[in-house]
């Protein structure tokens, strides 16, 4: 299933590519603040894998190592998960190792996802602008994970009201939750019953936004820009537009930079 997916969005996933182009973009602004600085990008299931970059780090002799997940929202399953991988692939010497944890509302990072917003927007027919609907598209977690006190959840509605707050609440907004597996009871409203609700409030002109995604990838490239796509037109929606990811953004680079000097200095 994977394979015909990665088939529909050209191949291969664009997460891996957008990825080292954010890391080149953090390291040369980091530059300007200290040329020692250098950015490596470890990851917990395809290359450059954590053990690897772990290895590789402790051969250049740091005195300070920066954990900065690509995960603006904390949670155990994935900020906490790659956090626990690299603690089982690196043993400190003299290293001192700190860890941003989350970063939901640095300010650069809300309005990195308005700018893209506001791009989203003009890709829409004027005449429609005005009734364009937000919805804002996280992944989904197990409720029991939430039920366990997994902040997850609750740093995504911090991040959307921000949003709405900086763009005065320019729109109506919604909130649902994608990629669930399994048969377990996960948070709700999933994305496809959204999509069927707001239709059947005849509302037309949808903006989806992926909230806990940082780049494009199969998740936003297939699932939502593909197979939720014919959900839409199933039920008629007239404008169902995807929001870029971050990716690129200068503004998402400039908020990882801020919170990075943040915990340096302290």
């Amino acid at each position: 299933k994977v394979s015909e997916e990665y088939k529909l969005i050209g191949g291969k996933s664009p997460i891996n590519e957008w990825t080292e182009i954010q890391r080149k973009m953090l390291e040369e602004k980091l530059k300007t603040y200290d040329s020692n600085i250098f950015v490596f990008t470890a990851m917990r299931y395809w290359n450059p894998i954590t053990k690897d970059v772990a290895e590789k780090i402790k051969k250049q002799n740091f005195d300070r190592i920066v954990l900065l997940p690509l995960y603006p929202h904390y949670s155990i399953a994935t900020t906490g998960s790659s956090f626990n991988e690299w603690d089982r692939c690196f043993t400190p010497t003299n290293e001192k190792v700190l860890r941003v944890n989350n970063y939901q509302t640095n300010p650069k990072y809300i309005s990195a996802l308005n700018e893209r917003i506001d791009q989203t927007i003009l890709r829409f027919p004027e005449e429609v602008r005005k009734a364009i609907q937000l919805v804002f598209s996280a992944h989904g977690t197990p409720i029991s994970m939430v039920k366990g006190g997994d902040p997850y959840s609750h740093h995504i509605k911090e991040t959307m009201d921000k949003v709405m707050h900086e763009r005065k609440h320019s729109h109506p907004h919604h909130l649902c939750f994608q990629s669930k597996v399994g048969p377990v009871k996960w948070l709700t409203p999933a994305t496809d019953t959204m999509i069927e609700e707001l239709a059947a409030q005849d509302k037309k002109h949808l903006l989806i936004i992926p909230i806990s995604f940082v780049s494009d990838h199969v998740e936003t490239s297939f699932e939502l820009d593909i197979e939720y796509r014919h959900v839409a037109d199933e039920n008629k929606i007239e404008n169902y537009i995807v929001m870029e990811g971050l990716n690129d953004s200068q503004l998402f680079i400039d908020a990882l930079y801020d919170e990075t000097i943040k915990i340096l200095d302290k």
